[in-house]
Order: structure tokens, then sequence, then C-alpha cells
């Protein structure tokens, strides 16, 4: 639909439409393109029951989403009994400044101390750069 009212308005103006009037009118912002995949695998104390697990997929949901700097958020539970890391979150920022902002939000440091810290006895954090051809260092 902004393609065709980019178009419809270029055609208006008089000018011509060329490849390259197409191509900018249907490429993607930059401001949406950079991203970062933060990871977080956890291990759970002992007495966390499967109960308990999907209480804190439901409270990362919930509460989470609730912070602007979040793009989206992934958790889940193993399928592996297993499997050394039975619990996991992944969330999307728009670059590592939103990351940044995100770790000191209250509803995050609240969400860390209450859902994450009681529950969890270790983690595993990993950040990944989703934008090809970006130079990490410069996220």
């Amino acid at each position: 639909m902004a393609v065709a009212l980019q178009l419809m308005l270029i055609q208006m103006s008089g000018h011509s439409c060329g490849d390259s009037d197409l191509r900018a009118a249907s490429e993607t912002p930059i401001s949406f393109t950079l991203m970062v995949h933060h990871v977080v695998l956890y291990k759970l104390k002992p007495e966390v029951t499967p109960a308990r697990v999907e209480d804190m997929m439901m409270n990362a949901r919930m509460q989470l989403l609730k912070i602007p700097e979040v793009l989206s958020i992934k958790c889940g539970k193993r399928i592996d009994p297993e499997s050394d890391w039975p619990f996991f979150i992944a969330i999307d920022f728009e670059s590592m400044d939103k990351y940044a902002i995100f770790r000191e939000d209250s509803i995050f440091v609240k969400f860390n101390e209450e859902v994450i810290k009681p529950n969890t006895a270790d983690s595993l954090m990993l950040d990944f750069e989703m934008d090809p051809g970006k130079d990490v260092r410069f996220s």
C-alpha cells in the first residue's frame, strides 16, 4: 500500500517512474533492518516445577513486551529432558544501545529479581548481530 501511494505521488508530480524510483519506494528503511538477537539459556534450581516454568514463560512474555525497546520475544522450555539448559529467553533489539536501555528498565529489573533469580541456578548469555556485513564493533 505504501509503495503504491509513493508511486502515485511520483506520477502526480510529473516525474517518470524509473527502476530507481521503484527500488527506493520498496526498500525497507535502515532503522528497521539493524537488529541484535539476545539469547539467554538458563539452568533451573532443582525445586522448580514444570508449572513454575510455565509461569516463567507467561511472565516473560507479558512483562518484557511492555518495554518499548523490545522488538520481539520468544521463550521456551526444553524438549529433551537431558538438556543442561531447560529454559531460554530470546529478545530482539534494534541495536546494542537499545539493549543497554532495556537492561536498566524498571520492568526488566523487577522481572529479573522476581522471576529469574529465584528460579535459576546459572545462565549462558549470547548476543548475535543479525545485519549481514555490519561490523559488530559499531552496533
